[in-house]
């Protein structure tokens, strides 16, 4: 049950390391991704940068 939890967390906050820092969000937020709410947030925050980036 353990590595089902590193596998996911590494799954999650591999690809977060290299998304982040395009959206102006500092990459170790990425850690965050051990608490499973964190993943949607941070989701939920890139799009709405996203958002604001296409409004430019």
């Amino acid at each position: 049950m353990e590595f089902l939890f590193w596998a996911i967390f590494a799954v999650t906050a591999i690809p977060m390391l290299k998304l982040l820092p395009h959206f102006g969000i500092h990459k170790y937020w990425a850690l965050a991704c051990v608490i499973p709410i964190a993943v949607p947030i941070l989701a939920w925050v890139m799009a709405v940068k996203l958002q604001e980036l296409e409004k430019l």
